[in-house]
């Protein structure tokens, strides 16, 4: 039976960064209510929320709090505290779930339960110690590799590219300090990813394909519908439904993707609104966060339907004047068929994401007039 939260009740967020801050703006235009919980305050979410509880994530007294104050609880990161997701669980209303977040913050869990599902990903193995790492690095099946932290980590973090010799020692340093997954490093023609929505009676809904370029294991930009053929689509689109309906998804989850010759291997899931689908607030006649808001509360899912090519790019530290946030001459020319997104946050550091800008139409077109622009280094 659909437990259905209608406007005007309260959805607390765990996590104000930006994907809460937009979680927020989409429920607020819906009519909801928001309250927050995050460690720093006037967090991009907080600035929009109509409650803010500034405290780490494992205080049990602000979970309590946050319960307290919402009528059902969401999330816009996977690295939840176990004590604080089993009390919630227990005392409010969690739709989506421990188990997908189970499975999702967890590399080794999420590829195991990929490949369980017959969906070909990259080949991986545990290193749950240094003794491991030796028996891999002296195989070399895996190397080139990626060596990454099972648990946390994100845009780069926690990650080591092996390559050769002269990484070894990093690699090393990092497999002394936490368990971790060796990924094959797979030449891949392209990255692409699916942002699919699935309700409380199971039906899903897929926005276009995304087509992501990423640098130093940053998304840098997202094109939308990615440029691929009908193939690689309908597996990509295949393989996102069998995992939603395998994990049990409620929500919204990105499905990152590598797309090699008209295969198609997963490479990561994040069970919450991705970066790559921010393209949907102007392109797309629903947006992921008011997906993600609609599917969690028992409302319809919304259409997904793309109504205008998009490239979408975002806005790192190093691209604004850290010293004058508010300057943007650099960004005034683009706003003729750009739109303009900053998230809230006071300190411009370099990789830091403090917004984007997606741009409407000719996909050719946009490219270039990103391609000219100053602000991206002519990226």
């Amino acid at each position: 039976m659909i437990k259905q939260i209608l406007p005007y009740k309260t959805i607390g967020i765990i996590g104000g960064g930006q994907l809460g801050r937009m979680i927020c703006l989409a429920a607020k235009a819906m009519g909801y209510r928001v309250a927050v919980l995050d460690p720093s305050p006037n967090c991009p979410c907080g600035q929009a929320a109509d409650h803010e509880i500034t405290a780490p994530y494992d205080d049990m007294e602000a979970i309590q709090q946050l319960s307290r104050l919402s009528d059902i609880i969401t999330y816009e990161f996977e690295n939840i505290d176990h004590r604080a997701l089993q009390y919630l669980e227990e005392h409010n209303y969690l739709p989506q779930g421990s188990r997908v977040l189970d499975i999702t913050q967890h590399r080794f869990k999420e590829k195991s339960a990929i490949r369980d599902l017959g969906i070909p990903t990259t080949p991986f193995v545990l290193i749950d110690g240094p003794a491991a790492l030796e028996d891999a690095l002296k195989e070399r099946t895996l190397i080139p590799g990626v060596l990454k932290t099972t648990t946390l980590g994100y845009d780069g973090k926690g990650q080591v590219v092996i390559r050769s010799k002269d990484d070894y020692q990093q690699a090393r340093e990092l497999a002394e300090k936490s368990e971790c997954i060796l990924e094959q490093w797979v030449p891949f023609d392209k990255e692409i990813s699916v942002i699919i929505a699935r309700g409380l009676e199971g039906e899903m809904s897929c926005f276009p394909l995304a087509e992501n370029l990423h640098r130093n294991n940053i998304l840098h930009r997202t094109i939308a519908p990615a440029r691929v053929n009908a193939a690689q689509g309908t597996s990509a689109l295949d393989y996102a439904r069998r995992i939603a309906e395998a994990l049990g998804l409620i929500g919204v989850m990105g499905v990152e993707m590598f797309v090699q010759g008209d295969q198609v291997l997963i490479n990561e899931l994040a069970p919450r609104p991705h970066n790559s689908g921010h393209y949907t607030i102007d392109a797309c006649l629903t947006s992921q966060f008011e997906q993600h808001v609609r599917a969690i509360c028992g409302l319809p899912l919304g259409d997904p339907a793309l109504h205008s090519p998009a490239v979408m790019i975002n806005i790192l530290g190093e691209h604004l004047d850290k010293d004058d946030l508010s300057n943007l001459d650099a960004f005034l020319p683009l706003l003729d068929r750009g739109k303009l997104h900053l998230y809230g946050k006071d300190q411009a550091r370099p990789g830091r994401k403090m917004g984007h800008l997606t741009l409407l139409g000719d996909i050719e077109e946009s490219l270039c007039i990103i391609e000219e622009s100053p602000i991206w280094g002519g990226a």
